[in-house]
């Protein structure tokens, strides 16, 4: 959420306003603060982005990897990495003008009442249901006394004055009074008795209000600020500002308050002389933001108090220190900035605490920009003193960290991409030399339709490389690898329905290795692969149920590779076996091992579709082999041997939102190796997302534990206003949880709480063990306020 700080002054001289491109969330879990004992500075709040923590589960020596999205892009990417979320939107500087300020300044006035009297020189009574139409300003009034020769009204209430047409809008303002003194364009002079209600949001009551400079300034004396419903049979509300006076300045939105006390169920809080808030339309202005208390049980009870401030219309810079229970000091920064063709973001801290010797720190930056003929050009930094820092400070859970540069463009029948560099990993067992450093990729692909052969085919070059800062030989192999390919693949309609296919491909390799005794220096080789395909859709219909049956047989060949492969294992070290490359002519992800040998794969698929608006899926199949594949030997039995595991994947998606996917894979004797449930529920008032994981350790050769991990995520609509999330991870091999987080949000009409308790339960030689307790309060009214909070708000009315 985007949200608009506060501007806090001893004296009157507050820094101008200004506006910037809309906020974005750092990377991190979802902040939690503890509201500050200031109550006049807890008006605004900005959480940041969720995320989830994806654990090291190969335990192999590091390959060669690549982020596996385009800079930019936000949240943890499968290789353990985490990229920042760039700020793309610029926000106009002033709010547009309504079409009725650019009314004809002569055009005429409308008067509708009871009773209509001419006397004396040009004064004109109107009494009875008074309203009145001039340049877009609406009044309705008991009774009004023009002087034409004045050119003033003196008007008896009760009055109602506002612009129709901006009613519902962010800029909609509205005077009610008990009498007035205004000039014939109904914007100046003096209101008695008078409340103002700034966009249906924060309501202002005053003795006295004095409106000036068409319309502009609005003086508020004796006054009595809140957003809260207040009702005649309980007049307190849940919090009000009473100050001696306030002045809206309706051109740079912002509320100045002088003589202010901050009360809380009718009890005094705090008094400020001075000070100054942004009011309900406002989404950035130069200020402070909600101060932030954090309580962990590494740096204990900690505060922030972020400035914002505001550099232009597309640029920002956020500088936020952090004084933790004499533990810590630090100064977080941030700036942003938005450009006609891209964006750029950086951010950072830099601390001093009693967890590590020494200053402690980290820098992350991005930034991203379209250059010509649809190229885009992205950059990214990261680079921190430790892996721990990133966890105490809530920055990130990302156990790799990667910084370089990218150049990609993507068209409807070609794609190029590039990128160049380094990464550096916190994963357990691990190590930075002897892991890839320095990563570099090209690619360039076109699809093709050839009119001889018809089908498509597709033509692509490729280049790689990777270096490790190790000399040792065989732990520090550095490789480059030059690669072609050409496939071509046509599908026809055979007799009885049947669907066939043929695809051939063959790929072109030559390898550069050094560092590695074990194999030769250069390698060059040519891997041909043809696959045939039939498919057979039957299709039954009855009482308004379809089902769908579709026997599927692939038949694959390639060369079988011999158990010395003259070319080292990097980028397909990890295997899949699943639906959706059960039918694939290479299971292997990356270039360096291609699977070989004669095979078929052998499949058959049932859906059932009801009219009652759900279905069910389930998918059954397995690899047989002429012989054995060395290239599937290190990934257990799944795969390896003559015969595959059986695969087994269910699906089902309902009418009330639920949906399941299941997947398992067993050998002949139906023992289970592995099997994953995934279950979404998605209805009015309840979010439910939960997986569970089993892994059998026999099955792989370099795990050594089994997995069987539960993980869940939740949100409930208690009652309107009152929300509950929970997020926990619980390992049921070494019974124990890994996480554990719990969230209770209360959100009505003026005020926003969120109360959170956290718990990291893992722990290592690098990672500690974390409590993480928060309590965050916004009150409505000051800054646009934008939904992402509770699903529901607590409307409180009156009783009649």
């Amino acid at each position: 959420m985007t949200a608009a700080p506060l501007l806090f002054c001893p004296a009157p001289h507050c820094p101008g306003p200004g506006t910037a491109a809309p906020a974005a969330s750092r990377p991190g879990r979802t902040r939690r603060a503890l509201a500050c004992g200031a109550a006049l500075l807890v008006l605004a709040g900005a959480p940041a982005l969720a995320q989830t923590f994806v654990p090291d589960a190969s335990g192999r020596q590091g390959a060669a990897l690549a982020p596996t999205e385009s800079t930019g892009l936000s949240g943890m990417l499968a290789d353990g990495t985490s990229l920042l979320r760039l700020p793309v939107v610029v926000a106009p500087s002033r709010p547009a003008q309504a079409a009725a300020d650019d009314a004809e300044p002569d055009s005429p006035a409308t008067l509708l009442a009871d009773r209509i009297e001419l006397s004396g020189d040009r004064v004109l009574t109107a009494s009875g249901g008074v309203v009145a139409w001039y340049r877009g300003t609406r009044l309705i009034a008991e009774r009004v006394v023009y002087d034409g020769a004045a050119g003033t009204m003196r008007i008896e209430g009760p009055i109602h004055l506002s612009e129709p047409g901006k009613a519902g809008s962010d800029d909609e303002t509205v005077l009610i009074a008990d009498a007035a003194q205004l000039d014939e364009g109904m914007r100046d002079g003096l209101l008695t008795g008078a409340r103002l209600v700034l966009a249906r949001e924060l309501q202002l009551a005053a003795a006295e209000v004095r409106r000036s400079g068409e319309g502009r300034m609005t003086t508020l004396s004796h006054v009595v600020a809140s957003s809260c419903q207040v009702c005649a049979e309980d007049p307190t509300p849940l919090w009000e500002i009473r100050a001696r006076r306030i002045t809206h300045d309706a051109e740079t939105r912002r509320l100045h308050f002088e003589r202010a006390q901050f009360r809380a169920f009718g009890l005094p809080v705090a008094m400020l002389p001075w000070f100054s808030a942004p009011d309900p339309t406002v989404d950035r202005m130069t200020g402070f933001l909600t101060p932030e208390m954090r309580t962990t049980s590494g740096l204990g009870v900690g505060v922030k108090l972020p400035y914002f401030i505001t550099l232009g219309d597309s640029a920002d810079l956020t500088l936020t220190p952090y004084l933790a229970a004499s533990r810590t000091t630090t100064l977080e920064l941030r700036y942003r900035q938005a450009f006609t063709d891209g964006a750029l973001q950086l951010e950072g801290a830099l601390s001093h605490d009693d967890l590590e010797d020494g200053s402690r720190g980290y820098l992350f930056g991005a930034a991203r920009f379209r250059l010509p003929h649809d190229y885009w050009l992205g950059l990214q930094l990261q680079s921190v003193s430790d892996r721990p820092y990133l966890l105490d400070y809530d920055v990130t859970d990302a156990d790799r960290l990667w910084s370089g540069v990218t150049l990609d463009r993507v068209a409807s029948d070609r794609l190029v991409a590039a990128r160049i560099g380094r990464y550096e990993t916190f994963r357990e067992g691990e190590d930075s030399a002897t892991s890839p450093g320095l990563v570099a990729d090209a690619l360039w692909e076109r699809r093709l339709r050839p009119g001889l052969l018809g089908g498509e085919a597709g033509l692509q070059f490729s280049v790689h490389g990777h270096r490790r800062s190790s000399d040792a030989d065989g732990d520090g192999r550095d490789m480059m690898r030059g690669s072609a390919r050409l496939d071509w693949q046509r599908v026809e309609i055979l007799p009885g329905g049947v669907v066939g296919s043929v695809q051939t491909r063959i790929d072109a390799d030559l390898y550069r290795i050094r560092d590695d005794a074990s194999f030769d220096s250069s390698q060059a080789r040519l891997t041909p692969i043809a696959a045939v395909e039939f498919r057979w859709p039957l299709i039954s219909q009855g009482g308004g149920v379809t089902h769908v049956l579709e026997p599927v047989a692939q038949f694959v060949w390639s060369p079988r590779a011999s158990e010395d492969d003259p070319i080292p294992n990097e980028d397909s070290t990890l295997v899949e076996f699943d639906e959706g490359n059960l039918f694939s002519i290479d299971r292997l992800p990356g270039r360096d091992v291609v699977e070989g040998g004669f095979r078929a794969n052998l499949g058959l698929g049932w859906t059932r579709i009801d009219p009652a608006g759900w279905s069910l899926g389930l998918t059954a199949g397995r690899v047989l082999r002429s012989r054995p594949d060395p290239a599937f030997d290190q990934d257990g039995d799944m795969l390896s041997g003559r015969r595959s595991d059986w695969l087994l994947a269910a699906t089902y998606s309902g009418p009330n939102g639920l949906a399941m996917a299941n997947r398992a894979l067993f050998d002949d004797d139906l023992t289970l190796h592995r099997n994953e449930l995934r279950v979404g529920w998605l209805r009015p008032g309840l979010q439910l997302s939960a997986g569970y994981l089993w892994i059998d350790a026999d099955t792989e050769p370099d795990r050594l534990e089994d997995v069987s991990e539960l993980t869940a995520t939740t949100g409930v609509q208690l009652a309107p206003g009152w929300r509950m999330t929970a997020e926990g991870r619980y390992d049921f091999a070494i019974d124990r949880a890994q996480k554990a987080e719990l969230g209770l949000e209360y959100r009505n009409e003026c005020v926003t709480v969120d109360l959170s308790v956290s718990r990291r339960f893992t722990s290592s030689d690098t990672v500690r063990a974390d409590t993480d307790v928060g309590l965050s309060v916004r009150l409505g009214g000051f800054g646009r306020q934008r939904d992402g909070g509770a699903a529901t708000v607590a409307r409180r009315s009156c009783l009649r």
